[in-house]
């Protein structure tokens, strides 16, 4: 007999989410089912017994995936069954795995798998933020060690309003909306995106994500309680040698330290002096221990590296490469840098560059979506790649990572709310990350803003972006803020927090934190010193370029729009479609159509103004109506005895009469020399309000002949006048006639008698 156990959570809006555990997915370690209105997810977790040989890190594997059959639907494709991990389902995957990852404790390394899936949805409210909660819940039932519970949530600022867990419909109408993830007492992860807020609002917004997490953390402590599922299991992972430990730290230490104290600015130099003194240690061993030991003393020199790095920046205030908390990197930016692409642009700072560019297409080119609470499309796309080679790398370059889709994603969410309204191209950027040492995904945003501007592409304001970082003492209130962080500072420190935005406020920002009890105080302070450094980087951008290049380089394809009627939407198409290709084959220009709420929107695009202005007008004959008076060119479809119909406009024809052809009389049509499929000038002379007839006419077009009158202006005859009763003569008197039998005729001499009437 089954005996589930539930836990139900009320939101401030008194919607409600019920944890249950015990019923599904026994044989898992942790198993727990998340419901809210029609959504449900099943979280699961499972993890290894023992640690894999040689394992020196936490092997954790986070993944959500949604099910078409969830929301009633198909998936696409011919297998017609789900495949690889969306772009969306990637980002959730990733949102948990950043909040879930740093809490495990660190001596643990066993294979862990964290699966989320979505197996029932409303389209009302949105199954990824909650998916973080589902998964922590199903450890907090496990008997995996976690320094959990964690929660996550979704807040947006709505009419001024703060809304948790807003609900699709909701979520349209918000100038701010971020992810959230913390435990009871800590937040760790932060990521979304706000039209150009202060600080002080983005503060408030992470306070009220964090007192709603802070119940949902209670509600799984009080469920893994009601299971049975306070003890955790006993584990040894790692086998230690204390000696030395001690050992390595008094003999490189003291190394380490003048290293990150030199301040140089050579990224190979720094780190090729911080292995010389591991390999120098190794060395120092017997040679006989040295194959066991090594291992270890990588371990240890790692901690001894480590502590040496953030001393150095906390005592000393120098950083490793020789700059102060809040100094920046110096740049170098360059726009048109490719003669192909209607954009590029080059930015480069310290150690890391982006290389991006911008292409400018139709709505052809838009990309489809189609998740399965998510169908549309997209105008705006932002792709970011990482190749090995960026960081010195000797690998192959395979495929696009989870990395390159969420630091691409960042950049996107960064840049988009300051694209133009009512923008008619469909736009690509590209990022290429040619070097890289530290927040590669900061540059591409300022390298997609120049490229932006160099494309021509009227952003409201430039974007630009920081990585903030922080070393912070376990031991006292003593930290530091670092400005433009490091790949080693992002390594080594406590914080890695990046944030973009224009001169009036930010527009993105995502932050994962690595330690225990960062308060509000040191969050406003980095806030407030990457709003001087994103200032800093935005004076370097508009020295490069001031403002978007007035119009389109010239190999940029020109596009304009048109708006119609919507029942004229089906005539530009034309049955399958052939209306609309046989304006695109014969003017030579890409033509696209769209319903929207006010008519038919129209995109023609073209490398030419020839081409455009060809399809504008084969477009123009389509949706103009006929005008009595105007004269058209059309071609003769079938010709009949009395004349001949013209199509004098896409899908009209209209009749010339045979009295119209001339003005001379035209016996018949033979004579007439009109054939099917001739081409005609004519002139519309009467449309016929009651059947919505055309009558056309060739003869309008022709000079009278000398003398010509029309008939209705002829004179008639002279009737003359009626003479009087009396002048006729005498009338005759019926009286005097004999009256006539009709029965009785007489005979007929030549057919015989009459047969009598009847």
């Amino acid at each position: 007999m089954l005996n589930p156990i539930k836990k139900t959570i009320e939101l401030p809006d008194g919607r409600t989410i019920t944890l249950e555990t015990g019923k599904l997915a026994k044989q898992a370690d942790g198993a727990v089912e998340l419901r809210m209105g029609n959504t449900m997810l099943l979280a699961t977790v499972v993890s290894a017994k023992e640690a894999g040989e040689g394992v020196d890190f936490m092997p954790l594997q986070v993944d959500y995936k949604e099910k078409f059959s969830a929301a009633g639907r198909f998936p696409g494709g011919f297998l017609k069954r789900e495949g690889r991990a969306s772009d969306y389902e990637v980002l959730t995957s990733r949102l948990v795995d950043r909040v879930l990852r740093p809490l495990f404790p660190d001596n643990y390394h066993a294979d862990t798998f964290v699966q989320i899936t979505m197996f029932s949805a409303d389209g009302v409210d949105m199954p990824d933020a909650l998916a973080g909660l589902a998964a922590s819940a199903a450890i907090a039932v496990s008997d995996i060690p976690f320094h959990g519970p964690i929660s996550e949530v979704r807040v947006a600022r709505i009419d001024g309003k703060f809304v948790i867990d807003p609900t699709f419909e909701q979520l349209e109408k918000a100038d701010m909306e971020l992810m959230v993830g913390a435990t009871y007492d800590n937040i760790m992860m932060v990521e979304g995106e706000m039209n150009e807020v202060s600080e002080a609002d983005l503060l408030e917004a992470l306070k009220a994500a964090h007192d709603a997490i802070k119940v949902q953390c209670k509600a799984q402590e009080e469920l893994a309680e009601a299971a049975g599922k306070t003890v955790k299991r006993e584990y040894c992972h790692e086998v230690n040698d204390e000696d030395l430990r001690k050992d390595v730290r008094e003999k490189c230490y003291d190394k380490a330290y003048a290293v990150a104290k030199a301040g140089s600015n050579d990224k190979h130099w720094r780190q090729d002096s911080f292995d010389a003194i591991c390999d120098e240690y190794i060395e120092s061993l017997p040679e006989e221990e040295r194959e066991e030991k090594a291992p270890l003393v990588k371990r240890y020199y790692h901690d001894v590296e480590r502590d040496a790095v953030r001393r150095c920046i906390l005592d000393e205030g120098i950083r490793l490469d020789g700059r102060k908390t809040t100094d920046i990197r110096p740049i170098w930016c360059e726009v048109d840098y490719l003669p192909g692409p209607h954009g590029s642009a080059i930015f480069t700072r310290g150690e890391t560059q982006s290389l991006s560019t911008v292409t400018l297409g139709t709505k052809l080119d838009e990309k489809i979506l189609d998740d399965v609470l998510n169908q549309g499309r997209e105008r705006f796309l932002l792709h970011y790649n990482f190749p090995p080679f960026s960081t010195g790398e000797a690998k192959a370059q395979r495929g696009v990572g989870r990395r390159e889709i969420g630091h691409g994603n960042l950049a996107h969410r960064a840049l988009k709310r300051m694209f133009p309204d009512d923008f008619p191209y469909v736009c690509r950027v590209v990022s290429d990350i040619l070097e890289s040492n530290g927040s590669s995904s900061m540059a591409t945003v300022c390298a997609g803003t120049l490229a932006l501007m160099d494309a021509g592409v009227q952003l409201k304001r430039p974007v630009a972006g920081i990585a903030m970082g922080l070393i912070h003492d376990d031991n006292s209130p003593k930290y530091a803020i670092l400005s433009d962080i490091l790949g080693d500072e992002d390594h080594l420190g406590d914080m890695d927090f990046k944030v973009t935005g224009t001169r009036q406020g930010i527009t993105a920002t995502q932050m994962d934190i690595k330690c225990d009890g960062l308060s509000y105080e040191i969050l406003e302070r980095a806030l407030n010193q990457a709003k001087e450094g994103r200032l800093h980087i935005l004076d370097i951008i508009e020295q490069t370029i001031p403002a978007p290049r007035e119009d389109y380089k010239p190999n940029v394809p020109r596009i304009v729009t048109m708006l119609i009627p919507k029942e004229l939407i089906g005539a530009v198409i034309g049955p399958g479609g052939k209306v609309i290709q046989g304006i695109q084959e014969e003017s030579g220009a890409v033509v696209s159509i769209d319903e929207i709420p006010e008519g038919g929107h129209i995109e023609v695009a073209a490398a030419n103004k020839d081409s455009i202005d060809k399809a504008l007008a084969l477009i123009n004959r389509i949706v103009e109506l006929p005008e009595e008076g105007k004269v058209y060119t059309g071609k003769v479809k079938t010709i009949q005895d009395f004349g001949a119909f013209v199509e004098f406009m896409p899908n009209r024809d209209g009749l010339l009469h045979i009295s119209e052809i001339s003005w001379e009389r035209v016996p018949d049509m033979a004579s007439s020399g009109i054939k099917e499929g001739d081409e005609l000038t004519v002139k519309l002379i009467e449309i016929d309000q009651k059947t919505g007839k055309y009558r056309l006419s060739l003869r309008a077009l022709q000079p009278k002949p000398e003398g010509w009158v029309e008939p209705a202006e002829r004179p008639r005859r002279p009737r003359g006048e009626r003479p009087e009763r009396g002048d006729r003569g005498p009338r005759r008197d019926s009286g005097d006639r004999p009256r006539r039998d009709h029965n009785d005729r007489g005979p007929r001499p030549d057919r015989g008698p009459r047969e009598p009437r009847n």
